[in-house]
């Protein structure tokens, strides 16, 4: 069942280690097929070296396994909540990438002190947990992971530098969020 679906979650979960955004098994990708209504997701506590695409378990909006060999994530739970509450969202993505995480751990957001995070982010920082990030699909929620994990470590870095650091003027943010997603965005290719 949706083998497809199945492969992209694998695939996306195998860029986790490869960004180096999770150690051991600290992390899932999931990815829904809305047309289903079912989503795919990363076993609980099965090392990444050992994944097949056949490992990924599948789960409905209510938390419960359709098909699967394994256990899904513990985070299984919070993925439910993300696609139940954002229809347009299609991948989910939970790390304990060492930055991003730290900012959750101290119970504090990220502040936006410059160009880079005010292009992004689809993110929340779960307190005493770590980041969930989300996107079209698996691949593209862990692309925001990346790029989370990147705007935590400038941040810490930024306060380091200059304790006294003010967050970016709301005009640049502006400017910068909007030249990519707004309605008249000009950043990149047609």
């Amino acid at each position: 069942m949706l083998e497809e679906l199945k492969k992209r979650v694998y695939e996306a979960n195998m860029l986790l280690p490869k960004h180096k955004l999770i150690t051991f098994t600290w992390g899932n990708v999931s990815e829904i097929d809305r047309e289903s209504g079912l989503f795919a997701i990363k076993p609980s506590g099965v090392d990444y070296d050992k994944l097949t695409p056949d490992d990924m378990v599948i789960v409905d909006l209510e938390g419960n396994v359709v098909e699967g060999h394994y256990k899904p994530s513990s985070d299984t739970a919070t993925h439910v909540e993300i696609y139940k509450a954002f229809p347009k969202v299609g991948g989910v993505v939970h790390t304990h990438s060492p930055y991003a995480t730290s900012w959750a751990q101290a119970g504090r957001s990220i502040p936006c002190y410059g160009t880079t995070h005010a292009d992004y982010v689809s993110a929340v920082l779960c307190k005493n947990h770590g980041p969930f990030c989300w996107g079209k699909d698996g691949v593209d929620a862990v692309h925001c992971a990346v790029v989370l994990e990147e705007v935590a470590k400038m941040a810490f870095w930024t306060e380091t530098i200059n304790p006294k650091v003010e967050p970016a003027p709301q005009i640049l943010q502006d400017k910068h969020y909007y030249r990519k997603h707004g309605a008249n965005a000009y950043y990149g290719q047609n």
